[in-house]
C-alpha cells in the first residue's frame, strides 16, 4: 500500500512523526509513506487552497516533501507533482494537536487536506488528538493516538461502507485527551456542536501603537449532545465521524421542494 500523508502543524510538528509510524504499520513492510506537508503552520485554514498564487516545493530527504501551501495544496502536490506517475492507495491527515470534534471540523486544515482527498477519488481520514489535564503533562500527549490511530483507521477500512452519493466519504477521527491505557473504547459518532461557545476575536495595542485582532477559541470542554464526536471523546472514546464535502441542507431543501 502506498499512503500519502499530511497536517496541519507544518513539517516538523510532532504529531506527523506519530502519523508517519502509524502509516508505516498500516502499509506494511513492502508498503510506501510519502510526506508532503505544510513548510510552516497552516491550523485554522480549512479547505483553503492557493488558486491565486504558487508555491514552492522542496524535497527534505526520501519521500518526505515540503510545501509553501495549505494541506489542501499539499494534497493536490502530492497526487499531481510527487506522485502524479504512481497515485497513493490512502491520505492521512495529521495527528493535528488539538481536538477537531464538533464545530473545529469546519475550520481545520486537517480535515480540509481529508476533504481534498476525497474530492480527488482517494480515501482519506483526518486525525486529531484531543488536548486536556489528563494528557497535556504526558511524556507523549498524542500516546492516545499513537496506541489506537492505526486500529481506528483498519477499522473503517475493513468495514468498506458503501457510499450512495457521488460526493466520497472522508473520515474524522478524534482521540479522547487521556492516556492511551485509559481509552475506552472507538464509537462512530455525528459532528456535534458545543452549546453556548464559538471562535470570537479579541482587539490588542503592540508597544508601538499598532492595532491587532487576536482569534480566540471556545470552551472545549463546553457541552455536545450524547453521543456526539466531542461527547465521546471527553467520555474517554475515540470518535469516527463519516463526512462529506455536500453542504446541502437536505432535510430543507425537501421541504422547499414539496411547496414548488
Amino acid at each position: 500500500m502506498r499512503i500519502l500523508i499530511t497536517n496541519d502543524d507544518g513539517i516538523n510538528a510532532e504529531g506527523l512523526q506519530v502519523l508517519s509510524e502509524i502509516a508505516k504499520s498500516i502499509a506494511g513492510d513492502t508498503g510506501e509513506v510519502w510526506t508532503v506537508a505544510p513548510a510552516f503552520e497552516q491550523s485554522g485554514v480549512g479547505h483553503c487552497i492557493s488558486y491565486t498564487r504558487p508555491f514552492m516545493i522542496s524535497e527534505q530527504g526520501p519521500r518526505r516533501f515540503a510545501a509553501e501551501g495549505s494541506p489542501a495544496d499539499c494534497v493536490l502536490a502530492g497526487l499531481y507533482n510527487v506522485l502524479k506517475d504512481t497515485p497513493p492507495d490512502l491520505i492521512l491527515s495529521g495527528v493535528n494537536r488539538g481536538n477537531n470534534s464538533a464545530e473545529n471540523a469546519l475550520y481545520s486544515g486537517t480535515l480540509g487536506a481529508a476533504l481534498e482527498g476525497a474530492l480527488q477519488g482517494i480515501p482519506s481520514f483526518a486525525l486529531s488528538q484531543y488536548f486536556g489535564p489528563e494528557n497535556k503533562e504526558l511524556a507523549n500527549p498524542f500516546e492516545a493516538a499513537a496506541a489506537h490511530g492505526a486500529a481506528a483507521i483498519q477499522k473503517v477500512l475493513k468495514a468498506a461502507p458503501a457510499n450512495n452519493s457521488a460526493y466520497q466519504l472522508f473520515y474524522n477521527i478524534n482521540f479522547p485527551p487521556v492516556a492511551a491505557d485509559d481509552v475506552k473504547g472507538m464509537r462512530f459518532a455525528a459532528q456535534g456542536l458545543r452549546q453556548g461557545t464559538r471562535f470570537s476575536a479579541e482587539n490588542s495595542n503592540s508597544p508601538n501603537g499598532r492595532h491587532y485582532t487576536w482569534i480566540k477559541g471556545g470552551d472545549q470542554r463546553a457541552e455536545t449532545a450524547p453521543g456526539s464526536d466531542a461527547a465521546s471523546n471527553l467520555a474517554g472514546y475515540v470518535s469516527i465521524t463519516p463526512m462529506r464535502a455536500d453542504l446541502t441542507a437536505h432535510d430543507v431543501l425537501e421541504g422547499f421542494q414539496a411547496v414548488e
